[in-house]
């Protein structure tokens, strides 16, 4: 079967010509004619298989016919909602590509950059909407989106959507958009929730499923190297050391992991660079453009990043980390051998991850290869493991040593004493034993012979001068003269200054 044989208009199947597209993938063969008799379609298929294009075609088809003869301001007749801003992108490029010779104008909103110029695009109007929830809302909310006029919504990667914890903002849109309207969802997993949401969104729909659920693409090679977590990067220096591995995409579960595999690769003298949810757009987009212009060797991301990453001559996949979650794997492997095109997934696997590896076969239905000619084997125990185990036999053996090196640690977490309480510890030591009796506290009962001899004046013997103590001496018995009226004092105030400043009495 080919484009023309599904009824599609003449400048739609124009700019399909010039992309190279010639017959229709399984997937686009089911849904573009129920979505042209405008049913509400329920579409499962593995990523990779061309859904963006299955419900993009037919979309544009719709949208040209009623607005083809109109002059006036554009007004959202379709949205598209995508869990991630690359995601999003990647659609809306598609949708200019496939609208180049119509009148049909597309735009893409998203978060993480400034919203001024996706303002002024949809100042402008616009016929067909791509967006991301939060920045979607977010600009609802501020009056700059009025989807009174909307005939179509689409929900692209329902289950990651779900994984990502949009399901409120989802909801949220649900009761804003008009209810008398076509709805499509699409999916490469269908869970059980998927399906609960799906039932609560469409209307007697028709599925369409070209595949199993959560199957992998036949032309992707799927290998599975068995080693030590330790050792995981030196492995991953030695598989990229076969030359035909021009490009490659490193998946790692955590941000903080995908940083530091793409610093460890630019050491080592390969050209890589890191996306992920903390990165801005801006960055990303340059990231991915590089990589897609062959200038970075590989990219390494987290799983919510890779998605929207379309890249028609990518081959090469490793699972630097593998995932806890079975679907995961299948989108992940997905970025590679795309369009019906020859893919290698590469799988690193450690002791902590032999569950995952069972449940990713058990939900795809096939065992990977195992590669077991390599220079980092797995050992037959966890090193991490045995370690642990090693601490856990020397405590049951002694048992104050825990105690010991709690003490240990703390007494390392204490602040360095400073030079002023050295100097007191040193001059405490120096003190005879007789001189530390006599700093203590005193004896009520005894009274020392110092404190029966009479004061001599109101100050105290710490004030005093050695002359002051030499005229004690001589003087003793004598009281002294008050201070103010001591010869070669300050003299005070004049009493007739005095009287003029006194308050009047009468």
């Amino acid at each position: 079967m080919s484009f023309k044989e599904l009824n599609l208009v003449d400048p739609i199947l124009k700019a399909l010509a010039e992309k190279g597209y010639e017959n229709p993938t399984p997937i686009q063969q089911k849904a573009i004619p129920h979505i042209l008799e405008r049913r509400d379609v329920l579409g499962c298929a593995q990523t990779g298989s061309g859904k963006t294009a299955a419900f993009a075609i037919p979309i544009l088809q719709l949208v040209h016919e009623r607005e083809k003869d109109k002059d006036a301001k554009p007004k959202i007749r379709c949205l598209i909602v995508t869990p991630t801003r690359e995601l999003a992108i990647q659609i809306d490029d598609n949708f200019k590509a496939y609208a180049k010779h119509t009148n049909i104008k597309s735009t893409v909103i998203f978060g993480g950059v400034n919203q001024n110029e996706q303002v002024r695009k949809l100042k402008k109007g616009v016929h067909i909407l791509t967006a991301t929830p939060g920045r979607l809302l977010d600009l609802m909310n501020q009056g700059f989106i009025n989807l009174e006029t909307l005939k179509l919504f689409v929900l692209d990667e329902a289950d990651r959507m779900l994984d990502m914890g949009f399901i409120h903002d989802i909801k949220k849109l649900l009761k804003v958009i008009p209810e008398k309207r076509q709805s499509l969802f699409f999916s490469a997993t269908m869970p059980d929730n998927i399906v609960k949401l799906a039932n609560g969104i469409l209307q007697k729909p028709v599925k369409v499923e070209v595949t199993p659920v959560s199957s992998t693409v036949d032309t992707i090679q799927q290998r599975l190297y068995y080693t030590d977590k330790k050792l995981k990067r030196s492995l991953l220096l030695h598989v990229l050391e076969n030359p035909e591995i021009e490009s490659v995409l490193v998946f790692t579960r955590t941000k903080y992991g995908a940083d530091k595999v793409a610093r460890m690769l630019t050491k080592k003298g390969t050209k890589a660079a890191a996306i992920h949810g903390d990165k801005s757009q801006n960055n990303r987009q340059k990231a991915l453009k590089a990589f897609k212009d062959k200038k970075l060797r590989a990219l390494v991301a987290t799983d919510i990043a890779a998605r929207g990453i379309d890249i028609d001559s990518l081959e090469y996949v490793i699972n630097f980390e593998i995932s806890n979650m079975p679907e995961t794997y299948v989108h992940r492997i997905g970025r590679s051998g795309r369009a019906g095109k020859n893919g290698v997934a590469i799988s690193f696997c450690d002791h902590t991850e032999r569950a995952y590896v069972k449940d990713i076969q058990k939900l795809i239905g096939k065992k990977l290869d195992v590669i077991s000619d390599h220079p980092f084997p797995q050992s037959a125990e966890d090193p991490a493991l045995s370690e642990n185990k090693e601490d856990k036999q020397q405590q049951n053996r002694n048992p104050r040593d825990k105690g010991n090196r709690n003490k240990k640690k703390l007494d390392k977490r204490k602040p360095p004493k400073s030079k002023f309480t050295e100097k007191r510890a040193r001059a405490a030591e120096e003190k005879s034993p007789e001189q530390q009796i006599t700093s203590g506290k005193k004896d009520p009962k005894k009274t020392h012979p110092k404190e029966n001899k009479p004061k001599a004046s109101h100050k105290s013997k710490e004030n005093k001068n050695p002359k002051d103590q030499k005229s004690d001496n001589s003087q003793a018995g004598k009281k002294k003269k008050p201070f103010n009226k001591k010869k070669g004092g300050k003299k005070g105030m004049p009493e007739g200054l005095k009287k003029k400043m006194m308050w009047p009495l009468d």
